[in-house]
């Protein structure tokens, strides 16, 4: 097997998973959680929490996995070792196939719509936003590929930049909102009709999940994080951690500053019009340029993280082509045909979202929502292991932090079997599955 050198730190493995986490998601979720309230601030703060504890708590189980096993692929190896080589296999292809390389393709086409809103690009060519997209989907691969210890820090860099604005936000928002009653006025409005609107709490956590996804990609470089075992699990705990209160804190800034109704009604713009209320217009222009960033900080991440799934599948003898994909170039220390293997993949999903947002099949398929959701299912067979096996934790390391999750878990998973697309989608999913299995070998080659 060829391994991947041990380049990245505990700082690098935190901002993977806060630069991830923190992207476009809190900015254009925000209002899709108070749309699914039906503008309930109560019901969105709750669903704010409930998405953080099947964050949180899934990190903590995971860092106590991660103190086990250190291999190629954090949740493949952790798969491996539960449940045997083909569900580690399937878990494998599951996260390259169908989870991060339809998130990458949609966090290229984020990137690019705030970057044609930044530079008011979208009276130039109806179709700039795809050409962006597709021109950051190649950058950010080929800048994983050849320099990852630069792709690296500029997950560092990105990180601390995109959390300027949000605690900017958060902390003026909130004083704001104090000062005017306008927090005051969206809880009291909120009261009035919590009760009737608490059936519309699942799917605003499902809605919540998006923005928290991203936190599990720190251990698909488990082995090649420095110290990983010591390093890993400080890494989940610490960046699972400080997103929630990011969150939180942002989410009750915007609150402040409008009601909860003109924040549904502008959707995606309301951080641009908050930010104008708050710190002029000069500042608004500056935040859509945080957010672009931010944007970008979370695609390269995912970027980093998709590369390693071809990998991972590879140095077991598994997958398509093993011995070939399975290669690590000796000049910039990557596997660089898993890399295009995984490009070719998240450009064939960036062609179905584009399919999928103008209706060339006939119908929208929600493939931003709907992989987060069954990757959940995943994680709760490892908690349940978790909970069998690792007799030698502490009661509530044991037990009580893997229910916790489990419960969380079973909140995104309940809301996003809400979803119109959910049929069809399961459907694709068995059949990829299916057609993964053939390239499923009972004996490993390589490792």
């Amino acid at each position: 097997m060829e391994n991947l050198e041990k380049k990245y730190g505990l700082f690098t493995a935190v901002a993977m998973v806060v630069g991830v986490v923190i992207g476009s998601g809190v900015f254009f979720k925000a209002d899709d959680v108070l749309i699914s309230t039906q503008g309930n601030l109560i019901l969105g703060l709750l669903a704010w929490g409930l998405g953080a504890i099947a964050m949180v708590f899934g990190a903590l189980v995971f860092a106590d996995y991660a103190q086990r096993i250190e291999k190629t692929n954090g949740i493949v190896d952790y798969t491996e070792a539960a449940y045997g080589k083909k569900a580690g296999y399937l878990v494998g292809w599951f996260n390259w196939i169908l989870y991060f390389s339809p998130l990458t393709a949609i966090l290229a086409w984020v990137s690019a719509r705030y970057t044609v809103s930044l530079f008011n690009l979208g009276d130039v060519d109806p179709n700039i936003i795809w050409y962006l997209a597709a021109f950051f989907l190649l950058f950010m691969y080929i800048l994983n590929s050849v320099a990852p210890k630069i792709a690296g820090d500029l997950q560092v860099g990105t990180t601390i930049i995109k959390l300027i604005p949000l605690l900017l936000i958060a902390v003026a928002g909130t004083i704001y909102g104090v000062i005017n009653g306008m927090t005051y006025d969206n809880f009291i409005e909120a009261s009035y009709t919590v009760g009737s609107k608490s059936s519309t709490l699942s799917s605003a956590v499902v809605a919540s999940a998006f923005a928290y996804e991203g936190w599990i990609v720190a251990i698909t470089i488990n082995n090649e994080i420095k110290d990983s075992k010591k390093n890993l699990p400080k890494a989940l705990v610490m960046g699972a951690l400080i997103v929630f209160l990011v969150y939180i804190t942002y989410f009750l800034g915007i609150a402040g500053v409008l009601p909860t109704q003109q924040i549904m009604n502008q959707g995606d713009d309301a951080v641009t019009l908050v930010a104008n209320i708050l710190f002029g217009p000069i500042a608004a222009v500056l935040l859509t340029a945080f957010v672009v960033v931010s944007c970008l900080g979370t695609l390269n991440g995912l970027v980093l993280t998709n590369i390693r799934g071809p990998y991972a599948l590879a140095v077991r003898g598994q997958g398509p082509m093993p011995k070939v994909l399975s290669k690590v170039n000796p000049r910039f220390h990557m596997p660089m045909r898993a890399a295009i293997a995984s490009g070719i993949v998240s450009f064939t999903y960036l062609f179905l979202w584009y399919a999928s947002l103008n209706n060339l099949f006939g119908r929208f398929i929600a493939i931003d929502e709907i992989p987060i959701v069954l990757v959940y299912g995943v994680y709760i067979f490892l908690y349940i292991y978790a909970m069998k096996n690792f007799s030698d934790l502490s009661f509530f390391s044991r037990f009580v932090k893997p229910i916790i999750a489990v419960i969380g878990a079973l909140t995104i998973i309940y809301g996003g079997m809400l979803n119109p697309s959910i049929g069809i989608y399961l459907l694709i999913c068995v059949g990829v599955l299916l057609f993964g299995l053939l390239f499923y070998k009972s004996k490993y080659d390589i490792m």
